[in-house]
């Protein structure tokens, strides 16, 4: 796979990532999510669907802010910002409507057109970090 089929097929996901479009359609059957910081591995398209869809309209409702995309052959990094507003649960946390600002990058592996790997490096723990101050400012109201 070129450099510039990976560069292809990672723009098409991309746009359908952040237009709440069939970004999963660009899923290998057996894609794997792994999420760096905790070790969490989710297995399928299915799978690696729905969480990526539980974080941007389930416990959150969020867009993510797409900064640098580098692409080699078959491999892919992206960096960006997780822009969203806190509306279910998460990590125990409930929901008050925080708003969050997350940097994170994600690498990608491609075989042919369809991703088989992302490695998210996002720190849930900054994630957590920032929500917890607006539920304990919320609670002095």
């Amino acid at each position: 796979m070129s450099r510039e089929q990976t560069e292809q097929t990672m723009r098409r996901y991309l746009d359908a990532l952040v237009a709440n479009g069939d970004f999963a359609a660009h899923f290998a059957d057996d894609v794997v999510w792994m999420t760096m910081e905790t070790g969490e591995e989710v297995r399928g398209r299915d799978g690696v669907r729905d969480l990526i869809v539980s974080m941007h309209a389930g416990m959150f409702e969020a867009v993510p802010e797409l900064g640098a995309l580098v692409c080699g052959d078959g491999i892919a990094a992206l960096e960006a910002v997780f822009v969203a507003r806190h509306v279910d649960e998460f990590a125990g946390i409930p929901a008050d409507g925080a708003r969050v600002r997350l940097p994170y990058t994600v690498f990608y592996e491609l075989d042919g057109d369809q991703i088989t790997v992302l490695r998210a490096y996002l720190s849930i723990a900054a994630l957590v970090a920032q929500l917890q101050p607006a539920r304990s400012m919320a609670g002095e109201r």
